[in-house]
């Protein structure tokens, strides 16, 4: 029975685990996306979103705790200064995991995971498109001809030149 075991072990050392998490976590938030098993995205998930709810507030504190997880200056920086700000107004469910079907050689379940506000093809909330209003009055087409009609004269005289001079 799993009485309260909260956590999938993965098969690996807790060492091994942490490790294994914290370069996921890396590669997910420098690539937006990656690929994996399933069972290791569920576990991604519940890693990586509680640091992405942290970098909401750039503060001192903040950068420590998810550098103790993450481990990588790179990694930090691109979380607090690009992805912070995207997510900024959401609550919360920071990534996607999309299955993909089985594995070639182990037949093991396969997912996608990736970063909701970076698709934007699933993506819900679209920028809205500002009205535009139309004006009284159009441009009269004398002036917006005459400019082209003189540059097309000046181009025809030249080519009758050089023909000429040939």
């Amino acid at each position: 029975m799993r009485h309260g075991k909260k956590i999938n072990h993965l098969g690996r050392k807790t060492a091994h685990r942490k490790s294994m998490l914290a370069n996921m976590a890396c590669s997910l938030i420098e690539h937006k996306r990656i690929n994996t098993t399933v069972a290791k995205a569920k576990a991604l998930k519940v890693f990586v979103e509680p640091l992405v709810t942290k970098s909401k507030e750039d503060t001192t504190h903040n950068r420590r705790i998810v550098f103790s997880k993450l481990r990588q200056k790179e990694a930090v920086a691109e979380l607090f200064r690009e992805v912070a700000p995207k997510v900024g107004d959401r609550p919360g469910g920071y990534t996607r995991v999309i299955k993909l079907g089985n594995r070639l050689g182990d037949n093991a379940d396969m997912a996608l995971i990736e970063l909701v506000d970076y698709n934007e093809t699933y993506n819900l909330t679209k920028p809205e498109k500002k009205k535009s209003t139309r004006r009284a009055g159009k441009k009269k087409p004398s002036e917006v001809a005459a400019p082209k009609a003189e540059t097309k004269t000046e181009e025809k005289s030249s080519s009758k030149e050089d023909k000429k001079e040939e």
